[in-house]
């Protein structure tokens, strides 16, 4: 009785948070409500359908959004002033005209997803995300392109190295659990991840695009656009070190230990350069130079440039937030413990097993990093003891698994919701569906690998 009792309960669970996300994508997009009300009074039901105690209700939820917000908030605040600066110089502009003439404007999509793998290596999504969505507006405009078709392969990149490839932080810590070699984990995330890449980025981003009509208004893109004064173009060179800075800083602090004996002053040094506030602050300081004094502008122009940004950011700051606060009720209300639980008693090869419990988490908790920690944390001890399960092929394969369907309890989500303009619908139709098939596709070739060892 105990046993139906539990697996009752969970089958309870998971069928609320289905509920529950049916019921925000229902208020958001059928009855047009404010989606950070939607979010706040969503994880509130949910929480009391689960049982959850009136007071850890609402801690629960500031605990989400605040866990998130000090992040995200940071990275989004720095990363605006950043592209306000590439913006107002020219310097996104420098960067689209070279790849336009480089890749010619029919292959531009296939540019914005080899520079996302490069930039986003040694970051984490959202960083690399605001690095980027200068370039991907100022291509779409110059080119007078659909902003889906070059943005979603830069989405694509980004994702698909946050996810399988080391040294990017994620991916290192599943090789950690894992005690996978870093080096063959590298080599063999590469041979899955690029052509994933491309299915999910400008393939897919091709067909579905035309499917997409987005307003011609974009009040984010906007404040990008919006130096039409004629002024001399900042240099490739100097525009692509700029945006690259935080990118090495990043990657040096990831390889600190190896640089320098730890808890030396060096190391600490570099460990404290690497983190992404202090990678992106000193990037944006920099930029107050290459791209704003270099450039002609004198310290009124640069404070109003670095005032005027935040305002449009206010928004999916807080919609990033709330999503937080929501994948922590999920979290605290027991579904992601049930979604575990159920995956363990399915006996399946230890690959899929791995793909599997961390798809799962994702789903539950709206968080790819946490997703991938846990599910490695979970299959590592089971893999002791299967013979033939490589930790380099298991991580990539949780990895895999931790990027399934974004959706709406996931901060991605509403970041690029938010940033694209689009509606709920059209944010799954693109991003959702492009986070999956770079799930799906990068397990498929971890499988033919595994094979082929």
């Amino acid at each position: 009785m105990h046993t139906f009792a539990l697996d009752s309960h969970g089958m309870f669970l998971l069928a609320a948070a289905v509920g529950a996300v049916f019921m925000l994508i229902l208020l958001i997009a059928v009855f047009k409500l404010n989606p950070f009300i939607v979010l706040f009074l969503t994880s509130l039901a949910l929480a009391a359908v689960t049982g959850m105690r009136p007071d850890a209700i609402i801690k629960s939820f500031e605990a989400g959004l605040g866990g998130t917000l000090g992040h995200i908030a940071i990275v989004v605040a720095l990363g605006t002033m950043l592209g306000k600066m590439m913006a107002e110089s020219g310097g996104a502009e420098r960067i689209a005209l070279t790849l336009i003439g480089l890749f010619g404007e029919r292959r531009v999509h296939w540019a914005m997803m080899l520079i996302a793998l490069v930039v986003g290596l040694p970051v984490f999504f959202e960083v690399g995300f605001v690095l980027l969505i200068p370039i991907v507006f100022t291509v779409a405009k110059r080119t007078g392109t659909s902003l889906v078709l070059v943005g979603l392969p830069m989405l694509a990149g980004i994702s698909v190295v946050h996810g399988l490839v080391p040294p990017h932080p994620a991916a290192m810590m599943a090789v950690a659990i894992f005690h996978a070699d870093v080096g063959r984990t590298i080599f063999d995330a590469l041979l899955v991840g690029v052509p994933t890449a491309m299915i999910a980025g400008p393939i897919y981003a091709k067909w579905i695009a035309p499917r997409i009509h987005l307003d011609s208004y974009n009040p984010i893109a906007e404040q990008f656009l919006d130096h039409e004064q004629k002024r001399q173009l900042p240099g490739f060179a100097l525009t692509l070190a700029t945006i690259l800075l935080p990118v090495v800083l990043m990657l040096v602090g990831s390889w600190a230990d190896h640089l320098s004996h730890p808890q030396t002053a060096w190391n600490t040094l570099l460990h404290f350069l690497g983190n992404a506030d202090i990678a992106l602050f000193v990037a944006v300081m920099v930029s107050f130079v290459t791209l704003g004094k270099m450039s002609g502008f004198n310290r009124e122009s640069i404070l109003k440039f670095t005032n005027e940004c935040l305002a449009p950011t206010a928004t999916v700051t807080l919609l990033v937030g709330a999503g937080g606060g929501f994948g922590r009720i999920l979290q605290d209300s027991g579904v992601s413990q049930a979604i575990v639980q159920a995956a363990l008693h399915v006996h399946i090869p230890i690959l899929l097993l791995a793909w599997l419990i961390a798809a799962l988490i994702r789903l539950a908790t709206g968080s790819s990093t946490v997703a991938m920690t846990t599910a490695a944390g979970i299959v590592a001890p089971i893999a002791l003891h299967i013979a033939g399960a490589r930790p380099e092929l298991l991580a990539i394969a949780t990895g895999a698994g931790s990027l399934v369907f974004s959706h709406v309890n996931d901060g991605g989500f509403w970041l690029v919701k938010e940033y694209f303009n689009m509606s709920v619908v059209d944010t799954i139709k693109t991003w959702s569906v492009c986070e999956t098939l770079i799930s799906v596709v990068a397990l498929l070739l971890t499988l033919l690998l595994s094979l082929a060892h």
